[in-house]
């Protein structure tokens, strides 16, 4: 696993306050690092390939936009873990997928285009793998502002 040095460090750091809205955002980025644009693109994509990053983009309320997103989990079993993870990790809809220690123990949060489309990524998800999907759909949404410190 790649080891993030400082200048990582400062990148992932000064990215998570924001990202400029203007013509040329990563070379406004670069030069408050002191680097150059193509270096901060390189070093975010070496990042995203080596995992230490695992998503770069923005954050949309999809409900506002006629989408939806939800999160949900699967009691897969141990011997067919990376086989499920493999099916569900496939499919577009599918945001983020974690490991639990617990009976449900993977989860994973579901975004689509539509409303409906979240029944139709269910199905498929319980048709590909033969388990069940439980869906946690948000009832009351908060803002926290969490910045890790790299």
């Amino acid at each position: 696993m790649l080891e993030p040095d400082p200048l990582d460090r400062r990148i992932i750091n000064a990215l998570q306050g924001g990202f400029p809205l203007c013509e040329e955002p990563y070379r406004a980025v670069a030069e408050g690092l002191g680097i150059d644009e193509a270096q901060l693109i390189a070093r975010l994509q070496r990042m995203l390939d080596a995992r230490v990053l695992t998503r770069f983009g923005p954050m949309f309320q999809i409900e506002a936009i006629g989408g939806a997103f939800v999160l949900a989990a699967l009691a897969v079993p141990e011997e067919r873990f990376d086989e499920v993870a493999g099916l569900v990790n496939a499919l577009p809809e599918v945001a983020h997928n974690y490991r639990r220690e617990h009976a449900l123990n993977m989860w994973f949060v579901l975004a689509t285009e539509t409303v409906g489309g979240i029944a139709q990524a269910i199905a498929a998800i319980e048709e590909l793998t033969g388990l069940t999907v439980v869906a946690f759909p948000k009832e009351r949404e908060y803002f926290v502002e969490m910045k890790l410190a790299a």
